[in-house]
């Protein structure tokens, strides 16, 4: 396995761990200022839509802002959906280097979430798609697009179940 793989794992690996950790700043630095963070949604043709400007999407923040408001909202206790917080695991699989230069290397990944809050347990799963920028002290996500294939759900989905 090449270290640029393990590296990317690596790096997956954590922000997954930051996630079920509740470590929201440092989670919220695995992401680039300039990000866009987007979950479509499927159609009625059984296709995700392909523009979150002009298409429904179950989550869509343009930049980093719109993480940022949304891990305040949980924070400060301002988001009904997440009081009290879910205790999640997330795993990852299948990472697939897909493309790749010095400063950039677009990845696919298997994820599935186990999150439990109420005395219930739900299950998430999907693939994500990143676009991860190499040339920092540390890789940042520059585009996320997540694929959640398990849609019709009972409850609120939110960036901790992804």
């Amino acid at each position: 396995m090449n270290s640029l793989q393990q590296r990317i794992e690596q790096f997956l690996y954590r922000e997954a761990r930051l996630l079920d950790d509740r470590q929201w700043e440092d989670w919220l630095h695995c992401y680039s200022p300039t990000v866009e963070y987007w979950m479509p949604a499927w159609g009625d043709d059984d296709q995700l839509t392909k523009d979150p400007q002009t298409e429904i999407s179950l989550i869509y923040y343009p930049n980093r802002e719109g993480l940022e408001d949304r891990v305040y909202r949980i924070k400060t206790e301002r988001s009904a959906a997440s009081t009290p917080e879910p205790r999640t695991i997330h795993q990852i699989s299948n990472v697939e280097l897909l493309d790749e230069t010095p400063q950039r290397v677009a990845v696919r990944y298997n994820w599935a979430t186990f999150s439990h809050r109420y005395q219930k347990t739900d299950v998430f799963f999907g693939t994500s798609r990143c676009q991860i920028a190499l040339d920092g002290e540390q890789p940042q996500i520059l585009r996320k697009t997540i694929r959640l294939n398990n849609d019709y759900i009972s409850q609120v989905i939110d960036i901790y179940h992804i």
